[in-house]
């Protein structure tokens, strides 16, 4: 299987706080792979470097085997319009946009055409069981269901690669589970790669593998236990 993104030995301190110290991390094309460990780990930095949000101090990051470090500011967040989608612990909606106005958004930011973009918004309200949502706003939907719209506008592009930091940390126990199922059965849908951060062992038993990052290292934990095992094969390295 081919490396969609990789890690390699990547360092970063914020201020006189090393936040990672030598992380490696490989992740293959299609895998679902959960980054666990205890608050200030560095699991989310690792994600943030990941997606080209953090540029390491020292290391690489490579995409598609092309180094995403030294990209520029400009090419790093056109790489993060066109080939990854982000859904975030609070779902992070545009309170003044409509439901389908929020799926829509990357299609918009990508210079789609506004009725195109909706028209392929719209189906995933469906999919997600957010029939007649369409046009309410956030402030209208409840936690699960602003998530499953953030979720929605995660996916809508397409992504080759999904970064979800903390999906469920927000949600109760069974809302959390169901938002994991659609996302994971979504993602494998598309062929997309999902990364996500996440604390609670439930939630990451929905993945083909486990990384543990403790003090700025990762390491293999194991295969997951859950909907998604057996279909990822990479490895992590402290």
């Amino acid at each position: 299987m081919t490396a969609v993104i990789e890690a390699r030995d990547v360092a970063l301190s914020f201020g006189e706080t090393p936040a990672l110290r030598g992380a490696s991390l490989s992740v293959e094309a299609g895998e679902v792979l959960a980054i666990m460990g205890p608050s200030g780990s560095g699991k989310s930095t690792l994600l943030h470097c990941l997606a080209g949000i953090l540029v390491p101090d020292a290391g690489e990051v490579l995409f598609n085997g092309q180094r995403l470090d030294t990209l520029n500011e400009a090419g790093r967040s056109a790489l993060r319009r066109d080939k990854f989608g982000f859904v975030f612990q609070f779902g992070q909606l545009v309170p003044e946009l409509t439901a389908e106005e929020n799926v829509a958004l990357p299609l918009l930011l990508n210079g789609v055409r506004r009725a195109d973009a909706l028209a392929q918004a719209r189906p995933w309200f469906a999919r997600l069981g957010l029939d007649g949502m369409e046009r309410r706003r956030s402030g209208e939907l409840s936690g699960g269901q602003a998530q499953r719209v953030a979720l929605a506008r995660g996916l809508v592009a397409r992504p080759q690669v999904l970064f979800a930091d903390e999906p469920t940390g927000a949600l109760d126990s069974l809302t959390g589970e169901q938002v994991m199922e659609l996302m994971v059965g979504s993602a494998r849908e598309q062929g997309t790669t999902v990364i996500l951060v996440t604390h609670e062992p439930r939630v990451a038993a929905y993945a083909d593998r486990e990384a543990i990052v403790r003090d700025g290292q990762a390491r293999t934990l194991s295969a997951g236990a859950g909907a998604g095992a057996g279909a990822g094969a990479g490895s992590v390295a402290s």
